[in-house]
């Protein structure tokens, strides 16, 4: 069984779902036969790579909210996260384009060090105050999580990947995701968002004993 994971490495909401299903499939009686993937999304696309701005400002100018109450939404997603067992520091934090994260994780998967990254670069952003926007932070967060440091520099100085995360991103489109995250089980099951736990094992064992198409 396969299950693909559409996530992107600013958002809160991917960070608690993917523990979330962490947790759900941990208690899952088939677990070693279930395939994980996990597929690129980019929140802001249009964000220019090497620039950055404070994620009150860009929570403010997305939602039409103020500055303070940007902070107070990211201090009651802390709390979220912290009953989920994540710690979140995102004093100071800031946004900016992933696409260059989203090609290491590319990279990754073929290497076999897929999960480890997309954790080390969660952790990264919303716990460790790391960047996860510039080259030379990108490069050592993917030797933490296992990579070859001359071919993830290679990666970064050239646009290797980039088919590949248009493509994860043009799937979830077509599958009907209109954000992240978004979990899609042999596509043929999907769970939007960061549903609970039990949700989420209710759905792997759906899915597991729903009869072949």
């Amino acid at each position: 069984m396969q299950v693909e994971i559409w996530s992107d490495v600013v958002c809160p909401w991917c960070y608690l779902g993917k523990r979330r299903f962490e947790k759900a499939l941990s208690s899952f009686p088939y677990a070693h036969d279930v395939d994980v993937v996990h597929r690129s999304f980019e929140l802001d696309p249009l964000a220019k790579r090497g620039e950055t701005v404070a994620t009150t400002t860009m929570l403010s100018r997305k939602y039409g909210m103020s500055v303070q109450q940007a902070v107070d939404a990211q201090r009651q997603m802390a709390e979220r996260a912290a009953a989920d067992g994540l710690v979140f520091d995102t004093d100071g934090q800031r946004s900016g384009s992933t696409h260059d994260a989203h090609r290491l994780l590319q990279l990754a998967r073929g290497r076999g060090r897929q999960a480890e990254l997309l954790e080390t670069l969660f952790r990264a952003h919303f716990t460790r105050r790391r960047s996860i926007f510039d080259h030379d932070s990108l490069c050592a967060l993917a030797v933490e999580a296992g990579l070859d440091a001359a071919e993830a520099q290679a990666v970064l100085r050239g646009n290797a990947y980039d088919d590949a995360v248009d493509s994860d991103v043009s799937s979830a489109r077509a599958l009907g995701a209109t954000g992240v995250p978004f979990f899609v089980i042999d596509r043929r099951f999907g769970i939007s968002g960061a549903q609970p736990a039990e949700v989420m094992s209710r759905a792997l064992e759906q899915a597991w004993s729903a009869p072949p198409v």
